[in-house]
């Protein structure tokens, strides 16, 4: 194994910034983790959520850290404290959660690493503007109201930012990227299964590529 140092982002940086899309992976197999994260840094999209969905994505997050110099990796569903702690010391330099407790909010806060607490809601937007939090995941966008839900609540509470993410596809994406309080979308279209089984990283940088100019 080869290693390099594991891209680094600043507390203070932004993880909706770094791209438009925000690959969402599910990753069965650890081993495809470094050529799935080097085909989707080789297309422009430098920022992997690594789901905590399966048995691999620790090890999966140790091998992009280790080994995808190029590539800023984090943790997707982050839902507990020991979430936070065994994926930031397995290499994660992000956190996303698909909802947020005091408790979790706490850990996320205290981890030194960006993150994303997920909201569905104009209160828990609101809590957590409150907690000092602006930058937030939309979970789940689609279900949870889309594009017309975010534009209602852009003009009360302008300070919050989102990566909305749930449902969303190449064709609604530019709709959410031209909205003022959306930063970038997540989404896993450009990571289909049927690709990552045939490891057709190919494949994989062409969508990622697409993804990547999405934005206006």
């Amino acid at each position: 194994m080869t290693s390099s140092a594991p891209a680094a982002l600043p507390a203070s940086a932004s993880v909706l910034d770094l791209a438009p899309v925000v690959p969402v992976v599910v990753l069965e197999d650890a081993a495809d983790a470094v050529p799935l994260a080097r085909a989707l840094v080789a297309g422009g999209l430098p920022a992997i959520e690594v789901t905590l969905r399966t048995a691999a994505a620790l090890d999966a997050i140790r091998a992009i850290a280790a080994e995808v110099p190029g590539a800023v990796v984090g943790a997707g569903t982050v839902i507990s404290v020991r979430n936070v702690t065994e994926t930031v010391s397995a290499g994660a330099r992000f956190l996303v959660s698909p909802g947020w407790t005091d408790t979790l909010l706490d850990a996320m806060k205290a981890s030194g690493v960006p993150f994303l607490p997920g909201v569905s809601t104009t209160s828990e937007v609101v809590a957590l503007l409150e907690r000092g939090v602006t930058e937030m995941k939309f979970f789940p966008a689609e279900a949870a109201g889309g594009t017309a839900y975010l534009k209602a609540l852009s003009a009360p509470l302008p300070q919050a930012r989102f990566c909305p993410t749930g449902g969303i596809s190449p064709a609604s994406a530019p709709t959410y990227l031209a909205l003022p309080n959306v930063g970038c979308v997540g989404g896993s279209w450009m990571v289909p299964g049927d690709a990552v089984a045939a490891k057709d990283w190919v494949r994989v940088e062409r969508l990622a590529r697409e993804a990547s100019v999405l934005r206006g």
